[in-house]
């Protein structure tokens, strides 16, 4: 008998499994893609997601659209997210709060920005042009850091809250970039969650990290490549407990493992889930 999952849980779906879920077919309930890997409509990429789609609900998650940027979104690129979106009809589409373009020059990163009135106008006129031209909100997710620009006047969850305020688009929570981001630059998890609109919150991601040693002392790095840490699972408790169920996602970008593993990481997720009722202390 096939492990049954909680309906909120879903994984991102990655290429080394793509067979393995077409032919296993585990019970889970959807799947989450990287939307720019899908994007050429004649393919066999896209055909085979056209055959998940017949067992699966999809998320597009994408990485390019570069929100942060000063210019305005590529029309090339949101035309063919566009198309991507209409022919899969997926559940959510989502971005990160970051940018990877400037002057037709594109960087291979999720870059972060300069929590500034202007950099807030700029994404808030993105995110609003993106959402038009889809015709849907967009989900933003919050990064993982590992600097800061020293005239940053607004606060990582300040900027993200008003984005949501002023735009209407609905939030792709982290909490494994919130647990990095906090260690790198010392604030406390929970405060970060307290200035987040809960309401807004429609996916939560959970996902590795790793530490690393350099000259000036450790610093962690969200590199998708492990397990979620107790510590993420232990905020994540907290926080749905408080909250209330919320889709929740695995990733796992890289050292891949097998199939067994990542729905292991899920099976967790939907224990956690299952669990709600029980009363729980607040994220300090």
């Amino acid at each position: 008998m096939k492990p049954s999952f909680n309906s909120m849980v879903g994984v991102g779906l990655r290429m080394p499994h793509l067979e393995f879920f077409k032919s296993q077919k585990p019970n889970l309930s959807w799947l989450e893609i990287h939307s720019e890997n899908y994007f050429q409509p004649k393919s066999p990429l896209r055909d085979n997601l056209h055959e998940l789609r017949n067992d699966y609900d999809i998320s597009c998650h994408g990485i390019g659209l570069s929100l942060g940027s000063v210019s305005p979104v590529n029309n090339d690129h949101l035309a063919k997210l566009k198309a991507l979106v209409d022919d899969i009809q997926p559940i959510m589409v989502s971005d990160h709060l970051s940018w990877s373009e400037n002057g037709g020059h594109y960087f291979n990163d999720l870059l972060p920005l300069p929590y500034t009135q202007e950099a807030l106008d700029i994404f808030c006129r993105n995110v609003l042009k993106v959402q038009d031209y889809l015709k849907r909100p967009l989900l933003i997710e919050n990064p993982s850091s590992y600097l800061r620009f020293s005239h940053s006047i607004i606060s990582e969850w300040e900027f993200l809250s008003e984005v949501q305020h002023r735009t209407s688009c609905d939030i792709l929570l982290d909490f494994n970039n919130i647990h990095v981001s906090a260690f790198n630059h010392g604030f406390k998890c929970g405060t970060y969650l307290a200035g987040i609109p809960s309401h807004a919150v429609k996916e939560i991601h959970l996902a590795g990290f790793t530490r690393k040693q350099t000259d000036n002392g450790e610093i962690w790095i969200d590199t998708h490549s492990r397990p979620v840490s107790v510590e993420v699972w232990q905020l994540y408790t907290q926080w749905i407990r408080q909250h209330g169920s919320h889709r929740t996602l695995i990733e796992w970008d890289l050292d891949i493992p097998e199939p067994s593993v990542l729905l292991g990481e899920a099976s967790k997720a939907s224990k956690i889930l299952n669990s709600i009722q029980q009363p729980v202390e607040q994220v300090s």
